[in-house]
């Protein structure tokens, strides 16, 4: 999923809960078997507007149909219509749908947790499902081994289970709850407040905010957040389905029981509009950072204010027009800089800068000029995450050939005092503050449905404790085997692939075999359990796989960065190598060889199909990038520059043309006459309420991809179907129901 352009740990809305659910889709291969069943396929027609011809540099390109970019249009409507029909009608010609699906949702219907949270004197907060519920509910407790009450049930607030929990933050002395909600799967949300004891909703109602944190002041008097201008007359459409850009983001302050026209405008900058705001009270309460970012590149400015020098408090601005008087720490995009923990004006940070692989730093805001060195760049893993506790701790993890590895090390002098034990997998998430001894440490893997380890940091030798722990009847992890090979790249490059099988595969070519990838904007996919895989792998004897490519964060910002910009083609043919080495090895065939990603990997899909549509059986592009030249026109598409660069400069122009999936559509027959050679099977995702990746980019590509290779021709050589799924009342991805988790 692609970032807004925050890849600060706090702020980010690149959701890595959606790029594992993209593989959900599994299921859906088997659309490679489906070729003997197809009767020939009746494409809807749609109309094109040759006329639509844009000059780039010089360079005329065709744009016919332009007309699929407005989503209010009924043209654009009937379209989605007929695509829909067409999707349905091919996908019920598939008599083991059913079956699948009775099979995966009794796997889903089990008890799933997050790890809890402290706030107050000892309130503890989690998420818990119980396992078909459309959204997790959020409890309290007052202890651990008290009763658990639910807090805030998000599906009691829609029928469909489409309103979503999108964030929130509890006050530090527990009293009150922000949360904020996104429906139908939208980027937007509107902040609500709860008073904790008695789970009374506040009147406070806080609307047009994006990509936001939400941070409190320790007073509870209010909290800091991020928000848009709200549209001027007539723009109003239903949000989530607009296409314009979002420009001029704002940091403001609210006070409880106020309305939003009263809450204090804390920063803006109108002479940069694609610049965004994010606003952190430090954990002592004395400051509140300001992190400022212009694109996807994990760098940002970093400015603070100290708000016990504020003569009046922040009450002192509610009738003033000046902004939060913020000094500058950082004024440059050299680096990325998350502040990990402060004694007064003493900061460590984590960062990247002089740091591909990232380090700890520690700087005296006093002294700003001298910075110095706490935890210094490993040289071959990436230090992945840091966090205060205990005090005077840190528990760190690094991220070391994809695995993680975890460490509790000195706050002041960055000495490792222990490693933490854990098997291959992903550590999910860190649940403490820096004054908590005891910390939960979420953990999945291919084969560990999700754990919840307790650890507590005050004993001699803390050890991992499971707190809670997913428990999958049917699932028997010693049935499977995971193996991490390197397949070198086109240019030599060893790319990491991990690949989960059955014990007792044979390799003979026969299986299928789902490959999954992303590639960009420093995302690195980690081990992680799919129930819908294991149910593939199970009863069809299928192949799962994750290509570590380029592009994303596995070795840190220079594997990023050989991935991106004028380097895009390596991600695609890191794609194709890790293909080509599945094939080979024995472990699947061409024609049972189904291709995944989503977001930035849906780009992946939809250029290595161009760019090899002989190497493939099915592809599966969920909410892709797939116009590259127009891309940064809408919503938040112009903070991807960092990652594509922008068709309005002339040499990222010819960057883009060259791999762009809408403009490379060719028919493989002609290219290669001699063979005997078509597009795969394909199916291009998208939701009507995707704000992030907008729908025009899937809907121009399926039009294209069905009028040259099929529509176009009296009759043609593509027989395998080009379908397009348009889901209604979803978005890019966060916040889906678990029921069509379960359909896809």
């Amino acid at each position: 999923m692609l970032s807004y352009g925050c890849h600060i740990r706090h702020l980010s809305v690149l959701n890595s809960t959606r790029l594992r659910q993209h593989s959900s889709s599994i299921a859906k291969t088997a659309m490679g078997s489906l070729s003997a069943l197809y009767q020939p396929i009746q494409y809807p027609t749609a109309r094109r507007d040759d006329s639509v011809l844009d000059d780039f540099h010089g360079v005329k390109i065709a744009d016919p149909y332009r007309w699929l970019e407005n989503p209010e249009a009924e043209e654009v409507k009937e379209f989605v219509q007929k695509q829909v029909a067409l999707t349905d009608s091919v996908l019920q010609r598939c008599d083991c749908r059913p079956k699948l699906a009775e099979k995966i949702t009794k796997l889903f219907d089990n008890p799933r947790y997050n790890a809890p949270f402290r706030r107050g004197d000892n309130k503890y907060f989690y998420f818990h499902n119980t396992g078909l519920q459309a959204q997790s509910v959020l409890y309290v407790q007052d202890t651990l081994e008290a009763e658990a009450e639910v807090l805030l049930d998000p599906n009691a607030l829609s029928e469909d289970g489409t309103v979503s929990l999108n964030t929130l933050s509890v006050s530090k002395d527990a009293e009150f709850l922000a949360y904020g909600l996104s429906s139908s799967g939208s980027d937007w949300v509107t902040i609500n407040l709860m008073r904790i004891r008695d789970k009374t909703v506040q009147p406070d109602t806080l609307s047009w905010v994006k990509f936001s944190s939400i941070s409190w002041t320790h007073d509870t008097k209010g909290f800091f957040y991020s928000r848009y201008p709200a549209p001027k007359d007539g723009e109003l459409v239903d949000a989530g389905t607009e296409t314009n850009a979002n420009l001029y983001h704002e940091l403001y302050y609210h006070f409880l029981g106020t309305d939003q026209s009263q809450d204090i405008l804390c920063w803006r900058d109108p002479e940069n509009p694609k610049y965004m705001f994010g606003g952190t009270v430090t954990e002592d309460g004395k400051y509140v950072l300001l992190y400022i970012e212009e694109g996807c590149d994990p760098v940002n400015k970093l400015y603070y204010c100290d708000l016990s020098e504020l003569p009046n408090g922040l009450e002192g601005f509610r009738n003033e027009s000046s902004l939060l008087p913020f000094v500058k720490l950082v004024d440059k995009f050299d680096g990325q800089y998350q502040a990990i923990a402060n004694d007064d004006t003493l900061f460590t940070f984590l960062t990247n800068k002089d740091a591909p692989k990232y380090k700890l730093v520690r700087v005296d805001l006093k002294e700003p000029n001298a910075w110095t060195d706490v935890i210094p760049e490993s040289e071959k893993d990436v230090l992945e995450s840091a966090r205060a506790v205990n005090g005077n701790q840190l528990i760190v993890s690094y991220l070391s050939d994809v695995k993680y590895v975890l460490q509790v090390r000195d706050l002041e002098t960055g000495s490792l005092q222990h490693k933490l034990p854990i098997d291959i997998g992903t550590v999910s998430e860190i649940s403490a503050r820096r004054e908590d001894t005891v910390l939960f440490i979420g953990f999945t893997s291919f084969l560990t449905p999700g754990i919840i380890y307790q650890c507590d940091l005050g004993t001699q030798t803390p050890d991992m404790k499971i707190f809670r722990e997913i428990d999958i009847p049917g699932f028997d992890r010693s049935e499977f085997h995971v193996n991490q090979v390197f397949v070198p790249s086109k240019d030599g490059t060893k790319i990491p692939m991990f690949i989960v099988a059955r014990k007792d595969i044979v390799l003979d070519g026969s299986h299928p075999c789902l490959l999954y990838g992303y590639g960009g904007f420093n995302v690195s996919l980690t081990p992680y359990f799919n129930i819908s895989r294991t149910v593939l792998a199970r009863h069809l004897g299928a192949v799962f796989c994750i290509a570590n490519i380029r592009g994303g964060g596995e070795y840190g910002e220079e594997w990023h960065k050989s991935g991106s910009l004028a380097n895009k083609q390596n991600c695609f043919d890191d794609f194709i190598s890790a293909a080509e080495y599945l094939v080979s090895a024995g472990y699947t065939q061409p024609r049972k060889l189904c291709i995944e990603g989503g977001s930035n990997g849906g780009l992946l899909v939809g250029a290595c199909i161009n760019q090899r549509p002989d190497l493939f059986g099915c592809a599966l592009a969920h909410v892709g990038v797939m116009d590259m030249l127009r891309f940064h026109k809408f919503t938040i598409g112009h903070a991807w520059a960092t990652d594509y660069g922008c068709s309005e400069k002339e040499e990222e122009f010819h960057w883009l043309i060259k791999y762009s999936p809408l403009h490379n559509v060719r028919r493989p027959w002609e290219q290669h006459p001699d063979q005997s050679i078509q597009y795969p099977s394909t199916m291009l995702l998208t939701a009507d309420h995707d704000d992030r990746v907008v729908p025009l980019h899937s809907l121009k590509l399926l039009a294209t991809l069905q009028y040259v290779l099929v529509t176009s021709l009296d009759k043609s050589p593509q027989t395998n179907p080009i379908i397009g799924r348009i889901e209604c009342k979803a978005g890019h991805g966060a916040g889906r129901p678990t029921q069509k988790m379960v359909i896809d």
